[in-house]
């Protein structure tokens, strides 16, 4: 550890092991809960989703296993242990950048589902790429050179304390705009979609979408007050648990999405019938696997139309393939 005087906030190598037993605990209490939030994801995720795969699944299970899970190891190796600080700077860098980057992206993998305008949807990923060199990248070499490098050097412990409240507050304005957005469109939806408006529920499931980003905004707000209060301590092992509490919350956010879109005649809630949980949505009844594109084949009460004369039996099915429905006569 650095001889940086207790008062000083110095990054990464911050005076955590030198806080009180009860802090201590209180602490390391918020590592578990991370990692424990992470375990019921891994669980959930894949036992509730039909289909392993998609932008949204991946993003849920990476940024849980391979962001909160290092992230939270990594300090606790840091402060707790005396591994090596290049192992343990290592292993919560990547942690950061996967935890961090993957709780926009998941907030950006359904978007689409209410936001059907490209154009922002592109500038939603251009402005998450962006972040990543002009946030991520200063970062982490700031934190190697504190605490690698130039260990216990001043000028770079500032250096890191300065760019941490630059790139903490850019990330809560990142993902505050993807809320944002979130909760203006799907309050357009209740609006303008008649179907979904006229569900008795759907002014209850309207409230539990803008509580629940609400939530999600707020915290991130309390992450930002704890840095810039200088609880670096306290910041960096909540952060972890925040951000677990998080993604557990997007996981009830894309259900309750579900739930408002679910029965109406809206493309949206066609388009994703085959990546939403088994409990959201009911599907036409089931076929064998032909592939991806199978359509699904339902026959009408009158199978077969009235033959001409001299002519032969003509079968009339009815074939539903991405909302439109098409007669085909065979």
């Amino acid at each position: 550890m650095s001889d940086v005087p207790l008062d000083m906030l110095n990054g990464i190598s911050g005076a955590l092991a030198k806080e009180g037993d009860v802090r201590q605990m209180i602490l390391v209490a918020f590592i578990g809960l991370s990692c424990y939030n992470v375990a019921e994801l891994i669980v959930l995720v894949p036992a509730t989703f039909r289909r392993w795969r998609g932008l949204y699944f991946w993003a849920l299970l990476v940024s849980g296993v391979l962001g909160v899970v290092p992230y939270s190891v990594g300090f606790l190796m840091k402060f707790f242990t005396h591994t090596d600080s290049v192992l343990s700077v290592t292993v919560l860098t990547i942690g950061w950048w996967t935890m961090v980057t993957g709780q926009s992206v998941v907030l950006y993998s359904r978007l689409h589902l209410v936001l059907r305008d490209e154009r922002v949807l592109r500038r939603v990923l251009q402005l998450i790429v962006a972040n990543i060199f002009l946030l991520h990248v200063p970062t982490t070499i700031l934190t190697y050179g504190a605490n690698i490098v130039h260990s216990g050097d001043d000028a770079w412990i500032n250096g890191y304390n300065i760019m941490e409240k630059i790139q903490l507050t850019g990330f809560t304005i990142q993902e505050s705009l993807l809320s944002t957005l979130y909760v203006i469109e799907t309050v357009k939806l209740l609006r303008l979609g008649a179907d979904v408006s006229s569900r008795p529920d759907a002014r209850s499931i309207m409230y539990q979408l803008i509580g629940i980003n609400c939530a999600i905004i707020a915290m991130d707000l309390v992450l930002l007050s704890l840095e810039y209060a200088d609880l670096y301590a306290a910041q960096i092992t909540v952060k972890g648990f925040i951000y677990s509490l998080k993604l557990k919350l997007e996981f009830a956010v894309l259900g309750r999405l579900v739930d408002l879109i679910q029965g109406s005649r809206h493309p949206i809630s066609i388009a994703i019938a085959d990546t939403l949980p088994l409990c959201s949505m009911q599907r036409p009844p089931e076929t064998p696997d032909r592939g991806d594109d199978v359509l699904y084949e339902q026959a009408e009460p009158k199978d077969f139309l009235a033959p001409p004369v001299g002519g032969r039996v003509v079968q009339r099915r009815m074939f539903v393939e991405s909302g439109r429905t098409a007669l085909l006569a065979i």
